[in-house]
């Protein structure tokens, strides 16, 4: 009798255990899901920072396509600046210009202006501050009229901007971020720097247009034009100020992107804060 008792005893605690166990593992599983509800939950409360967390790329079109605008702007002032082809002659009719630009006179055949006897020619390229030839120093004053200086000082100023700002653009494609708290100060600066040097390239190729080919400066200034090297400073000013316009406007794109972000934070905050 007492071997029967403990018998069912026995059956009964085990049974109990194995209730116990069923039970704990149900309320386990029970526990789970209402942990993976909780988890799916809060994340359907952070739509707004993971969206934004999404969005807030290092550079939007503007910036995209101003760092494209910008390599063309500054390759052609690049160029302009360095070439003597700003001014040149027909090479089909016989002269005494051959080209110039900025920095280089090429002459067939140019008489020097104070050699009343005629008998000093100079000809071929020089450097323009050529301080080696015979003479050349003495004409520097027909050489380089007061607009001809200006040209210079400007597109010389347009040239150093488009420098500083190659390694600005340099550290927004290669190092900056959205994340990173000067990175609008950088595309700020960027954007005015380009924006004086297109200004300046602007002011550069105005002034060589209007008075480059005047009849009381280069001689037979009936058979010379603008050359390709002034063809590109134009376009290159004209870049420069599309350029600097783009990158202004990423600047307004940013400072948009991050004061959503903030704003969706400071929901995010407030919401959990009140649970």
């Amino acid at each position: 009798m007492q071997k029967q008792c403990n018998s069912v005893y026995v059956v009964a605690l085990v049974a109990s255990r194995v209730k116990s166990g069923l039970i704990s593992k149900f309320h386990l599983q029970i526990m789970q899901k209402i942990s993976q509800i909780s988890r799916e939950d809060s994340q359907e409360n952070l739509p707004a920072i993971v969206q934004t967390s999404v969005n807030m790329k290092r550079r939007t079109v503007a910036g995209s396509t101003g760092i494209g605008f910008f390599v063309l702007a500054f390759g052609f002032i690049a160029i302009a600046f360095a070439t003597p082809n700003w001014l040149v002659s027909d090479y089909r009719l016989p002269g005494q210009l051959e080209r110039l630009g900025l920095w280089v006179h090429c002459f067939r055949s140019l008489p020097d202006v104070n050699d009343d006897s005629r008998r000093r020619f100079f000809v071929g390229c020089r450097w323009v501050y050529d301080p080696f030839t015979t003479g050349y120093d003495e004409i520097r004053g027909f050489l380089l009229p007061g607009f001809m200086i200006a040209t210079q000082f400007f597109f010389t100023l347009s040239f150093i901007a488009m420098l500083i700002s190659a390694i600005g653009v340099l550290v927004f494609v290669l190092c900056a971020g959205p994340d990173q708290k000067h990175f609008i100060t950088l595309i700020r600066i960027i954007g005015y720097v380009i924006l004086a040097g297109g200004i300046c390239a602007s002011i550069a190729v105005i002034l060589f247009a209007s008075l480059g080919n005047r009849n009381d400066w280069m001689p037979e200034h009936a058979n010379n034009w603008f050359g390709w090297s002034f063809i590109l400073a134009c376009i290159g000013a004209v870049l420069a100020l599309v350029t600097a316009t783009l990158f202004l406007t990423e600047v307004h794109v940013q400072l948009r992107k991050r004061r959503y972000f903030k704003e969706s934070q400071t929901k995010f905050e407030m919401m959990h804060a009140s649970q």
